[in-house]
């Protein structure tokens, strides 16, 4: 197991073009010249795309550029580009190695926060797949969140035409055909399904749907070091080590941990636990600029494997 705080370098291939030519006229009542065949001038590569073959971390450069300029996108509102210093999504992608071509499942996506970021990145070169869990209450807000995120894929399909979205049953969640998905990502998701008992289900699912060699991505509230789980099970945080367990107990290998989204300030001992804290900001004026100043909530990052089959 690996500990690190990936960061990615920033680096854009561009072409250069030759000096410009002039043509001097031959000396009067001299002979004409022979004709010469001057080879065409070849044209600039454009942007993005060098001439010559990239070396593997050109390639993470360009990744990391296109990133770049899909987080500066039009299409995401300057509250969601607010959060991107607690968020940090350029970091915390590049630590899951998110790049084109991939098959990625964002499970219970909310309000699509990071779909504003995946789906676009996607578009054209892989698939990303939002999977919310199919409503119990056609008025709650799971079917708010998924009725949003489909409106918001149908009015703009420049970005999101590509974009697909899947129900999956909570107590019996199933996310595709077995071995068929390269990523796995959800982001502060796992202390809702340890409160409602069904996460061994779910990372069961997750192991399930990822091809071998595949990664789940895991962010999520991370509890005090020693805190009980029973005693914070409702509080919105987890301790790191049971998340690590969970899983691990379903076939997944630990591969990375990173303190990109951690914060210090946050003191994990809210009355009204994680939610005291923005976005939700639960307290409402109460005390609204001490937790402001906070920030959002320290969280785990964490990068699982599913382990390739063992060859005899």
């Amino acid at each position: 197991m690996k500990k690190r705080v990936c960061l990615l370098p920033l680096a854009m291939a561009l072409a250069a073009c030759g000096p410009s030519q002039s043509t001097t006229p031959a000396p009067a009542k001299s002979a004409p010249a022979p004709a010469q065949s001057t080879p065409a001038k070849p044209a600039a590569a454009p942007i993005d795309q060098p001439e010559k073959p990239l070396p593997p971390q050109s390639a993470n450069d360009l990744t990391a550029h296109k990133l770049d300029q899909i987080l500066a996108g039009s299409w995401r509102s300057e509250a969601n580009k607010a959060r991107d210093q607690y968020r940090h999504p350029k970091q915390t992608l590049g630590f899951f190695d998110i790049r084109p071509g991939l098959t990625l499942i964002e499970i219970t996506p909310g309000a699509g926060w990071y779909t504003e970021v995946l789906a676009p990145f996607l578009k054209g070169n892989g698939v990303y797949i939002a999977a919310n869990a199919r409503p119990s209450n056609p008025d709650g807000e799971a079917a708010r969140n998924a009725n949003a995120l489909q409106k918001k894929f149908e009015a703009d399909p420049a970005q999101f035409g590509e974009a697909k979205t899947i129900q999956f049953d909570s107590k019996a969640p199933v996310f595709g055909a077995p071995n068929s998905a390269d990523t796995v990502l959800t982001f502060r998701n796992v202390h809702n399904w340890v409160m409602a008992d069904t996460a061994p289900l779910m990372f069961k699912a997750f192991f399930d749907v990822l091809k071998p060699g595949g990664t789940l991505g895991v962010v999520d509230h991370r509890a005090a070091p020693g805190a009980e789980m029973e005693k914070i099970k409702g509080s919105g945080y987890l301790p790191q080590d049971y998340v690590i367990k969970l899983a691990t107990d379903a076939g997944f290998k630990l591969e990375e941990q990173a303190e990109i989204n951690r914060n210090p300030k946050d003191t994990k001992d809210y009355e009204k636990g994680v939610w005291t804290l923005p976005p939700t900001l639960t307290l409402g004026d109460k005390d609204r600029q001490k937790y402001l100043d906070i920030g959002e909530s320290d969280r785990m990052t964490l990068k699982f494997i599913k382990p390739m089959p063992e060859q005899h």
